[in-house]
């Protein structure tokens, strides 16, 4: 494709992925990575045209409620066997039908480091889902069979997944995370989703949960001079939810789904501003007709960018690996922990490296013994907590500068009371008018040792002149969000009322958040108060 030319073959990499990406620093000895091959659009909208044949033998649609979502299993599961790869069908116990996750794996690379690629294959009932997500579907499995026509040397294991029953709330890849063992979690060192990237009045959001990840995709979409937003409408409503909530790093693509395209959107990338960016999201009309070529075309070469970056072997300098163990704990305010440091010589010759951390709480603490180590040694992190130190999870960065290259590790510190009790949040909180964007107001779980439960309550009070107007969810501390209320005609004013949603999936303690946004112009309000009881 012809954005791609301009890359060049000479491209550099960034340093090994183990953990999390990390750029090189400037001093490192570049390292030369294959430049990837054309993603073909034309491959991509055959596939896409299957799905619709398939949608359209099946009632125009794919979901797992009838046979559509097993015709489309079949139909990618056969292209991947017949070009190499090793394909397993995992049935999802708690999926509709207990339909199944796919799940393919290129038999080369390293298979202690394995870069994912992931996608929901069903659709909704109401059609055929060719952007959501035949668009996402179609990219990587034209991805992978372009890895295997090309057949490149692999620095890691690659494996690519299409999910079973996401539309019902992420159930096939939540099915997948949970029947991991630990060990096997481990070796994913990152994790991509792609969900709607062919959207009509198409925007170019880019997963912003790992810096270094998302760094990645913009250098390609940087290449061909087109600006990048984070992805706040997807943010916690697809797969890689289920991967972040298992401390797996996690980035990925899309082009928008039903949220309005502003003004300032429309100059930057074209189309419609005041207009969704998919007005046929998860209605009968998103068929191979809803997506034009420029989104899936650009979108698809970047999936094929990041994929030869992470997983394609490259020439290295001097460059090592760091680990830790535990990657979580909990304590009390005033305990502290330790956490075993481990780096490794992963390529040419041993660093020094300097250790640090980043992303405590106020009143905690962090020091290594050996601060400094060579690349291959071990130090001991212990992090200390005092009485002021705030209750809640904390995402904690230990960050390993080495002399040629630098990289991070990540660990997960909860500060807690014993207690499940409700929590209460007070603060009035104004809810923007239609179009204003949605707002948050966070109420923090700490010291409850165990899942929240599969009738988790959610009271709220809000002042409103026209609650029809309000959409309401209520987001997981993983991200994962729970939709309370739908927009409706209900004219009558304010809004007092108890939901009950099934969270038993999720840890509870951590930052839950209710996640307010007005749909309709004229009326206001604002939220009192809300009480979450997991």
């Amino acid at each position: 494709m012809k954005w791609k030319t301009r890359l060049g073959a000479g491209v550099t990499a960034l340093a090994a992925v183990l953990g999390v990406v990390s750029a090189p620093a400037a001093t490192a000895a570049p390292a030369t990575a294959l430049a990837a091959p054309d993603i073909s659009l034309a491959n991509i909208k055959t596939h896409l045209n299957q799905l619709q044949t398939i949608a359209n033998n099946n009632g125009g649609t794919r979901s797992p409620r009838g046979a559509g979502y097993a015709a489309s299993v079949t139909y990618v599961e056969n292209l991947l066997k017949n070009a190499g790869f090793t394909t397993t069908r995992q049935t999802c116990t708690s999926c509709i039908g207990q339909s199944q996750n796919l799940i393919a794996e290129w038999p080369q690379g390293d298979a202690s480091q394995v870069i994912m690629l992931g996608a929901h294959l069903d659709s909704v009932s109401a059609g055929p889902g060719i952007n959501d997500n035949g668009s996402g579907s179609a990219s990587i499995l034209e991805t992978a069979l372009t890895l295997a026509r090309t057949n490149p040397a692999m620095a890691k294991r690659v494996r690519f997944a299409w999910w079973a029953d996401e539309e019902s709330g992420l159930v096939g890849s939540k099915y997948y995370v949970n029947n991991l063992p630990s060990s096997e979690r481990t070796k994913i060192k990152t994790y991509l989703n792609f969900d709607m990237i062919g959207s009509k009045n198409w925007g170019y959001f880019v997963y912003d949960d790992v810096a270094s990840v998302k760094a990645i995709f913009d250098e390609y979409f940087s290449s061909i001079g087109i600006q990048t937003e984070g992805d706040s409408e997807g943010d916690g409503r697809s797969d890689h939810a289920s991967f972040k909530s298992a401390g797996i790093p996690v980035g990925g693509l899309a082009t928008g789904a039903g949220d309005i395209k502003s003004s300032a959107q429309a100059q930057k990338w074209g189309g419609t501003a005041g207009a969704a960016f998919d007005n046929c999201y998860h209605r009968a009309c998103d068929t191979t007709s809803n997506i034009p070529d420029t989104p899936l075309e650009k979108n698809s070469d970047a999936i094929g960018y990041a994929l030869w970056k992470l997983a394609v072997a490259t020439t290295q300098g001097n460059d090592f690996s760091v680990s830790l163990n535990p990657t979580a704990g909990t304590v009390q305010p005033g305990q502290s922990l330790q956490v075993a440091v481990s780096t490794a010589t992963t390529s040419g010759s041993a660093q020094s490296i300097s250790l640090s951390a980043s992303g405590l709480p106020s009143g905690a603490t962090a020091s290594f013994s050996p601060a400094t180590v060579q690349s291959g040694g071990s130090s001991t992190l212990t992090i200390t907590t005092s009485a002021s130190t705030p209750t809640g999870s904390f995402p904690v960065t230990v960050t390993a500068d080495g002399a040629s290259v630098d990289h991070t590790a990540s660990f997960t510190l909860g500060v807690g009371t014993s207690s499940c009790a409700p929590v209460t949040t007070g603060t009035r909180l104004d809810i923007p008018d239609y179009p204003g964007a949605a707002v948050t107001s966070t109420a923090t779980v700490g010291g409850c040792a165990r899942n929240a439960s599969n009738a988790t309550k959610v009271e709220v009070h809000i002042t409103h002149t026209y609650r029809g107007d309000l959409v309401l969810d209520l987001v997981a501390p993983d991200g994962t969000a729970y939709r309370l209320k739908n927009s409706s005609s209900d004219s009558t004013p304010n809004l007092d009322t108890t939901y009950t949603v099934n969270a038993s999936s999720e840890a509870a303690n951590g930052a839950w958040q209710l996640r307010l946004r007005d749909v309709g112009p004229a009326d206001t309000g604002y939220l009192s108060s809300w009480t979450l009881t997991v």
